[in-house]
């Protein structure tokens, strides 16, 4: 028999190229009749995309598409190519289990809207595991939690933290908020934000999720202050377009 031997070097690719990490479902679309696109982001590797073959239409197959509904945590052994192609995935399975999100309307809008949210803020394809379990807490916190009315906007607030420009925390006490430069001032501009919308912003400044419970909005506050976090991200992230899962989320909320 003969035994086919590979050249070390490209033994070396190849098992680099097969690559098992944690991964969280952020975008899906459908790649002609049967077969679907997702976009991940990964543990090791930042944001990637992969191709999924007759997934709609295999009955047989590993890969199913309830593995890819959003903020899905899953665990994939994948084939990762150059940076900005398509990647194929060899093994997948559930790393944790939701009980509510994909159940509960108000849990599973804020779901959509955060995929979105995500698919449009995040492109990097390099390993950022603070962000990556950022994503992974947050989520799980919000499939165990009832007190959500509130969730969407300290996340949006904190995501900041991990794409670099979270607010600088001083001088609370002056007038205005500036969303573009990110800091507070005395000076009126034109992207600034003052008096009742601003004592509302700045209610979700350096807390965390366990203290949402004591973050009291109406359907109006939380709705003027998602408006400043959205137009807070346009100012900041090359790209950032509003979710279309936005109004959804406003009138579930309303």
């Amino acid at each position: 028999m003969k035994v086919l031997k590979l050249p070390f070097q490209k033994l070396q690719l190849l098992i680099k190229m097969i690559e098992v990490t944690k991964a969280i479902v952020i975008n899906t679309i459908k790649y002609g009749d049967t077969s679907l696109i997702a976009t991940c982001y990964t543990e090791k590797a930042g944001i990637k995309t992969y191709i999924l073959k007759g997934v709609l239409s295999s009955k047989k197959g590993k890969l199913k598409p309830a593995y890819f509904q959003p903020l899905n945590q899953l665990t994939l052994t994948a084939n990762h190519n150059n940076k900005g192609s398509l990647n194929t995935i060899r093994d997948i399975e559930v790393t944790n289990f939701y009980a509510a999100i994909y159940s509960d309307i108000k849990k599973q809008s804020i779901a959509l809207f955060l995929a979105e949210i995500l698919y449009y803020s995040i492109k990097e394809e390099e390993q950022n595991l603070s962000l990556f379990s950022y994503l992974e807490t947050s989520f799980l916190w919000l499939d165990t939690h009832d007190n959500i009315s509130n969730f969407h906007l300290l996340f949006l607030l904190n995501l900041t933290k991990y794409l670099g420009f979270y607010p600088e925390l001083n001088a609370q006490d002056l007038e205005y908020f500036d969303l573009l430069e990110g800091n507070f001032t005395s000076k009126k501009k034109f992207n600034t934000v003052s008096g009742e919308k601003l004592t509302h912003f700045k209610k979700l400044l350096g807390i965390n999720f366990d203290m949402l419970h004591k973050v009291n909005f109406s359907a109006l506050d939380r709705q003027e202050v998602l408006s400043i976090l959205i137009q807070y991200l346009e100012l900041h992230v090359s790209g950032f377009k509003k979710p279309k899962s936005l109004n959804v989320l406003k009138s579930v909320f309303s």
